[in-house]
């Protein structure tokens, strides 16, 4: 009886090493996306009322968590039942975002010639990480974020699995589990404390040390610009993103990438690396804007048609 025991703690640790040792390999091979996540979900809470920012957070962290609940399961029974499936399901979520990145730079562009905004869009536009946000579109921003998020973690939970695909069952659903915790905490958590940093500064700048309050008066001063530079870089990281799912699900373009990034122009490291990521940009910026050119056009029509 001791000695089953003892084999059944033996198996358990076992389990656990396995489990430790393919998480941190998926931690690597999933960093670049988990950095993008992290823009995106902060550029989502940019504009809403600082009162509400940490609810807003929360919301979306429970959405992201079910999110979690629902694709793990799913990313097991589909790589299982019909693995064919798992690219163009990528591909649908990585053409959506390319949708949306481009959505909002036409949204930009058409405020830029004119039409006058909402005054909150008008203040977030403008930097401000204290623009105030109507409880309407403080759900709909909480909506879009949970289905990016969705998207992002996808693809996260789908090169996970291929990660631990030779793994056996106990190994895979422990290592994708572990990652979906270590993601929806680690993430939310970075963007809970990049939206308080204002209030962080603000605290600092009433403390009677002169560094104290020489710090605090600078994160005041750069929090709008932080906030604006994480809006920017969340937009472009839709193109990254929806463009590299996109490029590696068709097999002519992956190799047209590779070729462009590789030794056919004399490039490696970390410059390869770098081209890599601007094609691979520009064919989400691509596919986003055809994506619009169609879309944009079919809603004025339906909408049209509706008020008639």
């Amino acid at each position: 009886m001791a000695s089953s025991l003892f084999l059944l703690l033996d198996d358990i640790a076992s389990v656990l090493d396995d489990v430790s040792t393919m998480t941190q390999v998926a931690v690597k091979k999933t960093a670049g996306v988990l950095g993008d996540d992290l823009a995106l979900n902060a550029k989502q809470v940019t504009g809403v009322n600082p009162a509400r920012e940490l609810a807003v957070v929360w919301a979306v962290a429970r959405g992201s968590a079910l999110n979690k609940a629902i694709l793990v399961p799913a990313a097991l029974a589909v790589s299982w039942l019909a693995p064919w499936a798992v690219t163009p399901l990528l591909m649908a979520g990585g053409a959506y975002l390319c949708f949306e990145g481009a959505e909002k730079i036409l949204h930009h562009l058409t405020h830029r010639r004119g039409h006058a905004p909402h005054p909150a869009e008008s203040a977030r536009d403008a930097g401000s990480s204290h623009a105030v946000v109507r409880p309407g579109n403080e759900s709909e921003r909480v909506s879009g974020a949970i289905r990016t998020d969705f998207i992002l973690s996808a693809e996260i939970i789908v090169i996970t699995l291929g990660v631990v695909a030779s793994q056996p069952l106990v190994t895979q659903v422990g290592v994708l589990v572990a990652i979906s915790a270590a993601m929806t905490i680690g993430v939310y958590g970075l963007v809970a404390a990049i939206v308080k940093l204002d209030d962080l500064g603000a605290w600092l700048a009433t403390r009677r040390a002169p560094v104290a309050a020489a710090l605090g008066r600078a994160i005041v001063a750069s929090a709008p610009w932080l906030m604006r530079a994480l809006s920017i870089a969340g937009t472009i990281a839709m193109f990254l993103v929806g463009g590299g799912i996109i490029a590696h699900g068709i097999p002519v373009v992956h190799h047209a990438v590779a070729d462009l990034a590789g030794p056919a122009c004399g490039l490696a490291g970390p410059w390869a690396a770098v081209l890599s990521l601007v094609a691979e940009g520009a064919i989400g910026l691509g596919v986003g804007l055809a994506l619009a050119g169609v879309v944009e056009p079919a809603r004025r029509l339906v909408g049209g048609g509706s008020g008639a």
